[in-house]
Order: C-alpha cells, then sequence, then structure tokens
C-alpha cells in the first residue's frame, strides 16, 4: 500500500509532464536552500531566475504556473524575498493585472465582430507579403494608443476563430478537442494543416513584434513608457518626437524584416495560406452572412459601437485600461443578450491563468528587487562615462529586459537617472537623453524571448500556441531576425543619430530648448 500511495504521489506530482521535467523541477527545489544558505543569496537569486525562465520555455510540457509557483513560494520560505515585497509589486503593476482580468474577457465578448472584419481582410487580400504587412501594421497602430496585451489579445481571439472553422470543418469535433488529429486520416489534408499552422504562426508573430515597434513610439504604448514620461516631464506629443530618432528608423527597418523573412522563407515564415483553407473560410463567410439573422447583424452593430467606444477610452485615457475592459464586458453583455453567469464565466477562462502566472512572475521581480540582483550593472553603467553612458543604458535596459520585466527594468533605471541629475552628476541634457535610451532598450532588445515582452508570454501561453505548435524555442528562433535588426538600429541610432536629430529638432522648434 505504501509503494502504491507513493507511486500515485509521483504521477500526480505536475500531472502528464514527463518524468525528466518532474525530476528536474525537483533538484530546483533542493538546490535553490543549499546555493542560498551555503553559497550565496546572489547566486541563489539567479539561479531562481534561470529556473523561472527554464519553466516558461517548457511551456508546452507543463503550464509555468505550477512549477514556477512552487519555486516562488520556495523562495518566500528560505527568505529570498517576503510576502510584504511581493505585494507591493503587485500593488505597482495592479494596472497589468486589471487589464488581464477585465480586457481579455471584453475582447471575447466582441469575437463575432473581430471574426467577421479579420475573414474579409483575410479573404480580401491574397498576398502573403503583404497580409503579414497589414498585421505588423494594424498592430503597431493599435499598440502606439491602446495596450499591447489587448491588442494581442485582439489577434489570438481571432486566429483561435480561423483554426476552430478550419478543424471542425475536418473533424466535426468541438473546439475543446481542436489540438486532437487522430480524426484527420489523410497525409494530404495533414500536411495542409501543418501549412496553415506556420501561416497562423508567422501572422501572429509579425503582430507580435508589431506591438513592440508601435508601444515604444508613444508614452500610452507600454506601462514602463508613462513612468519614463512622467519622470522626464514629456507630454504625448514631446514623447513621440523626442523619441523618433530612434523608433522611426527602427520601426522602418522592422517592416523591411517582415516583408523579407517572407520573400525568402526564413526563420520558419513565408507559409501561404492553403487554398483549401481559403476556400473553407470563404464558404463559412458566405454561409454566416446568409443565415445572419437581424438579431445578429445588431449583435454586430453594437460591438462595432463597442470598439470605437475602446479605442476612443484607451487613446484619451478615460479610465484605467481594466476598467475600461469591464465597461466593455458590461456593454456587450448587456446590449448583445448574454445574462447568465455561466455565459460570462468562459471569457475569463483564457486571462485568468496567466494572471495567476504573470503574479507569480512578480514574486521574481520581488527576488531580484531583495537581492539586487541588478545593481552590478546599474553601477557599472552609471560609473561609465557619458560618451558611453547612451549606448550602455540601451544595451543593459535590452539584457534585462529580455529576462525579467521591462516595466521594472525601466522603472529601476530611470529612478537611478533622477538620483544621478539630483546628486550632479549628469546633465539634464544628459538625464533626457538617457531617458530615450532607458525607454527604447527596456521595449526594443526585449522582444528576443517570450518574458521579456508581456505580449508576447501571452501568446506562449495562450490556448492558440498549442494549437499552432508555437513553442518558446519557436517563438525566439521566429523572433531572431527582428531582435538583431532592432536592437542593432535602435543601438546605432542612440549612439550617433540620437544627439544630432535632437539637436536639430530643436533648431526646428519641435522641441524646447532647456
Amino acid at each position: 500500500m505504501e509503494i502504491s500511495i507513493r507511486h500515485a504521489m509521483v504521477k500526480n506530482f505536475l500531472g502528464s509532464s514527463p518524468d525528466w521535467y518532474k525530476l528536474a523541477i525537483v533538484v530546483f527545489l533542493i538546490i535553490n536552500p543549499l546555493l542560498y544558505f551555503l553559497v550565496s543569496p546572489f547566486v541563489a537569486g539567479w539561479m531562481l531566475v534561470v529556473e523561472f525562465i527554464f519553466t516558461l520555455a517548457m511551456a508546452l510540457k507543463c503550464y509555468p504556473l505550477q512549477p514556477g509557483g512552487l519555486l516562488a513560494i520556495e523562495a518566500v520560505i528560505i527568505g529570498m524575498t517576503s510576502p510584504k515585497q511581493i505585494g507591493h509589486e503587485i500593488a505597482n503593476n495592479l494596472e497589468v493585472i486589471l487589464l488581464l482580468i477585465f480586457m481579455v474577457a471584453g475582447i471575447y465578448f466582441m469575437k463575432q465582430l473581430l471574426l467577421f472584419v479579420f475573414t474579409k481582410l483575410l479573404l480580401s487580400i491574397h498576398s502573403k507579403k503583404m497580409l503579414a504587412l497589414a498585421f505588423s501594421l494594424a498592430s503597431a497602430f493599435l499598440s502606439a494608443f491602446l495596450d499591447a496585451l489587448t491588442v494581442i489579445a485582439v489577434v489570438i481571439s481571432v486566429s483561435v476563430g480561423f483554426y476552430t472553422i478550419y478543424h471542425q470543418f475536418l473533424s466535426h469535433n468541438d473546439s475543446s478537442e481542436l489540438s486532437d488529429d487522430n480524426s484527420i486520416d489523410s497525409e494530404d489534408t495533414k500536411q495542409t494543416l501543418e501549412q496553415f499552422r506556420a501561416f497562423l504562426r508567422s501572422l501572429m508573430m509579425h503582430a507580435g513584434v508589431g506591438t513592440a515597434l508601435g508601444g515604444v513610439m508613444t508614452m500610452v504604448g507600454e506601462p514602463q513608457n508613462l513612468i519614463i514620461a512622467k519622470y522626464a516631464g514629456w507630454d504625448f506629443v514631446t514623447f513621440f518626437i523626442r523619441m523618433s530618432p530612434v523608433t522611426i528608423p527602427v520601426f522602418i527597418c522592422g517592416l523591411a524584416v517582415c516583408l523579407l523573412v517572407e520573400h525568402f522563407k526564413l526563420f520558419g515564415y513565408g507559409a501561404e495560406l492553403p487554398e483549401r483553407v481559403r476556400s473553407v473560410l470563404r464558404d463559412y463567410d458566405q454561409n454566416a452572412s446568409e443565415k445572419r439573422t437581424r438579431q445578429e447583424k445588431a449583435q454586430l452593430v453594437v460591438q462595432a459601437l463597442i470598439g470605437i467606444w475602446l479605442i476612443v477610452a484607451l487613446a484619451f485615457h478615460l479610465a484605467e485600461v481594466g476598467l475600461i475592459g469591464l465597461s466593455v464586458i458590461i456593454l456587450a453583455t448587456a446590449f448583445c443578450g448574454i445574462t447568465e453567469e455561466h455565459a460570462l464565466g468562459k471569457a475569463f477562462e483564457e486571462a485568468l491563468p496567466f494572471t495567476a502566472l504573470l503574479t507569480v512572475f512578480f514574486s521574481v521581480v520581488a527576488v531580484i528587487v531583495d537581492q539586487q540582483l541588478f545593481t552590478p550593472f546599474i553601477q557599472f553603467v552609471l560609473q561609465s562615462s557619458p560618451a558611453s553612458q547612451l549606448s550602455l543604458f540601451y544595451l543593459f535596459n535590452g539584457l534585462l529586459s529580455a529576462v525579467s520585466d521591462n516595466v521594472f527594468v525601466g522603472t529601476v533605471y530611470i529612478n537611478e537617472a533622477m538620483t544621478a541629475l539630483k546628486n550632479g552628476l549628469i546633465s539634464q541634457q544628459q538625464y533626457e537623453y538617457l531617458a530615450v535610451a532607458i525607454n527604447t532598450g527596456t521595449n526594443l532588445p526585449s522582444v528576443a524571448t517570450p518574458n521579456g515582452q508581456a505580449a508576447f508570454l501571452f501568446l506562449l501561453t495562450s490556448a492558440l500556441s498549442p494549437l499552432i505548435r508555437l513553442s518558446y524555442g519557436r517563438m525566439v528562433m521566429m523572433a531572431l531576425p527582428y531582435t538583431i535588426v532592432m536592437t542593432l538600429v535602435g543601438l546605432l541610432s542612440v549612439e550617433f543619430w540620437l544627439v544630432p536629430a535632437t539637436e536639430y529638432l530643436v533648431k526646428l522648434g519641435l522641441i524646447v530648448p532647456l
């Protein structure tokens, strides 16, 4: 009986995850306290960061919440951080949590309109290069005014809709069985499905990178942008102009990468929409249009009006993003006749697991704060000469943002820069240049990894990723050409173009001189 129970416990631990994965997590849990107490809290802290990144990389083997959560709980128990510090990090990021809880659910209630609009877009643009460019441009434009997570939630919802339509056509299973290919017998059909998955993967990655290209440009594009703008005293227009010497060259080169990887079919891009899938989607669109009742047409009109409200409210920041999402839920359900509790509950299924995972991530950030893991990097950059500070700020912000939270990194560095200004270590002009380097550094190189961009992390852990076979490693590989080009163009712009371009903008009167 004792052996049987032990065997059952092992089986239950992390469920159906591979045995080697279970063993790795157990080893992590054993090593961490030994490193913390016998070697160095600093080393143990970095080990925890690496282990957490490992759980993200293995997201398709096991959802990161459970193994990452066990690591976070152990970190609190052995004293690497405290519940108070974790609570502080959660409070600082409450806007993001509210956004995930309510905005993603709000998008769920607009999926009829989104599927209608994007189906028309997909069927009207036959060139894959132009379609990829359209997705990237649309994501960049929306992310400049809306939140990147909102934009990626929209694209995920649309892609799930496309996949659902085609897979149900093949297998006649419900959406809960989408990942089961057992009912597909024809080799040709399987190849078509794989090509369709590759097609959706490429569109999702173009859209994801597009959120970074647009999000870096404006003070409302990313949470850390707002913080940096506040510290620098810049309004919306000033922020855009100040960032433009770096963001515009990066934007142009980013779009060029989009076209090049599609044209030459590099890094997993270039897959075309199979004609069979296009035919299925066209038939679905025609049938849906013919069968659409007056009541359903009224729902589309209501959702379109709510979409306008969403864009206006977010663009002018009429309320916190999460509260705007809550208003979308209330309006969409009230005017589309959704009043039952279980119908409301489905909308929250996608967002809440990721919200819990993000809270665990903030626990890791709390360890970074308490163990001062970034302190050596910060001190090294601040002790460098003014001539090299801009490039170093840009690079170190990018490096740390790729393994941590870019909101946290941006906040830490702008705080340190402000302290240096108050202490007379740097001039006001240098401080403003550093603000540009910090903002672009946290936004651009961080596309290298899913944990560097919240939108990428949300995509990786969404229900869509296993359907289209988008793993952590594949995401890193597909982001690689963007990472290289955006990082290098951003670095060259910060190093050689930022200062002369800013001086020229001052001469034009677009920037008020000090």
